[in-house]
């Protein structure tokens, strides 16, 4: 089984609608394939009415939190969409994503870059608006060469000189909100240094402590020798361990599959997930 569990579509920064993302999936030769946009579920209904046949869909997101000052991703995987305490959370991140990229602008602006409100807004659509589509719009304006590039001191990096924090989970309060929907938790990219600051192991220790099922390993953001110190924690520590494509369609050098999930980790977290279940495809639309 080929199972790449982090993926992102339109209903945040990815390229791809969330039908066009199933379809590429299967395109890809996954058998699994999760959809994990920021902050939101509203993806989810297009993938599942667009599922090919052998295909098979877990539902999830990817939080937004922040611990010590230090911004972090969480996975949660298979959860109830519409327990309310995690849903009123989900919506107080969203809401701050657009008074935080006019923000952004605002910031780029007093630095110079003729970037406008409207040229973000062109570029989020119906997403969820959030820094990939501000750097998109440094990449347009031909600041930065792509949108890695953005991702820097220089400007939208946590810290950089148009950076703007937003409304985040406590990871803690993450971990207990997603279990309290029957989900389960991985730490995405948790050593992810190119991105910037990261949680100290220390940290992770704690998050383990209060319920995280697991980390990402394989991710095209950690080299070899990150993923071997990662896995020793990972024992350490009783979690599991996972590898995903983090896939934003065009956005990313990403490709669905690049980085996978060995099957018995995967069969791991079905097993320990009771808010929602892996959606099998049986043959959506063309």
């Amino acid at each position: 089984m080929r199972i790449d569990l982090h993926t992102h579509s339109t209903a945040s920064d990815g390229t791809d609608t969330p039908a066009e993302l199933v379809r590429n999936a299967a395109a890809a030769g996954l058998d699994v394939v999760a959809l994990t946009d920021h902050d939101t579920t509203r993806g989810h209904a297009e993938a599942i009415a667009a599922l090919p046949e052998g295909l098979t869909l877990i539902t999830g997101a990817e939080l937004s939190c922040r611990i010590d000052g230090v911004g972090l991703h969480m996975l949660a995987y298979l959860f109830d969409p519409d327990e309310p305490e995690l849903a009123a959370e989900r919506e107080l991140v969203r809401d701050d994503r657009v008074p935080r990229a006019r923000a952004m602008v605002g910031k780029l602006q007093d630095l110079g870059v003729p970037v406008t409100w409207e040229q973000v807004a062109r570029i989020a659509g119906d997403g969820s608006v959030g820094r990939p589509h501000v750097a998109e719009a440094l990449v347009e304006l031909g600041v930065v060469p792509d949108v890695s590039g953005a991702f820097t001191p220089q400007w939208l990096a946590d810290g950089g000189r148009a950076y703007v924090q937003k409304h985040e989970l406590d990871p803690f309060d993450a971990i207990r909100l997603v279990k309290a929907a029957g989900g389960v938790t991985v730490f995405a990219h948790p050593l992810a240094v190119k991105r910037g600051e990261v949680v100290p192991e220390a940290a992770i220790a704690r998050l383990a402590e209060a319920g995280l099922d697991g980390i990402e390993v394989d991710h095209m953001d950690h080299d070899e020798a990150t993923r071997a110190r990662l896995r020793g924690l990972a024992k350490e520590l009783g979690l599991l361990t996972t590898g995903s494509s983090d896939y934003h369609g065009t956005r990313k050098t990403c490709v669905l599959g690049e980085y996978t999930t060995d099957p018995e980790i995967y069969g791991e977290i079905t097993r320990r997930a009771t808010g929602a279940f892996p959606v099998p495809g049986t043959g959506g639309p063309a």
